[in-house]
């Protein structure tokens, strides 16, 4: 058996794993078209259009899982509650980012182990963002 030489054997980030940059970008936008139609999310982006946050968003997603460090690159340190600060997230406002988000993620079809890898952080990135009790 021939041996592999120690630290050249590299494991597949989260962000390979799924599918890069392309999963990404599908599960942001469509999450994006469900933040669009909705009377509750969509006045919290000021960009008349959503393109500005949905770029944002999937460059930070990327980054996280293993991707290119493009959000730091352009924006520096994520910083999410402190640029959530001036919106009120509500529980409201938190189950309905969670409901445009679970569709976006059941959209991508991931294997079941990557789906509750994903869906983990979101919901807790989700509750983390809640700044407002009514």
């Amino acid at each position: 058996m021939k041996e592999i030489p120690r630290g050249t054997l590299q494991e597949q980030t989260f962000y390979e794993q799924v599918g890069g940059e392309e999963t990404f970008r599908r599960l942001v936008h469509h999450f994006y078209q469900g933040v669009a139609e909705d009377p509750l999310l969509k006045p919290m982006y000021p960009e008349e259009d959503l393109g500005p946050a949905e770029e944002r968003l999937a460059l930070f997603l990327m980054q996280y899982w293993g991707g290119p460090r493009t959000y730091s690159d352009d924006r520096g340190h994520p910083r999410l509650r402190m640029r959530h600060a001036p919106f009120k997230v509500d529980q409201a406002a938190h189950d309905a980012w969670l409901k445009h988000m679970r569709a976006a993620v059941d959209e991508l079809a991931l294997s079941e182990e990557h789906d509750r890898t994903l869906w983990n952080y979101l919901t807790y990135a989700a509750a983390s963002m809640v700044n407002t009790a009514g």
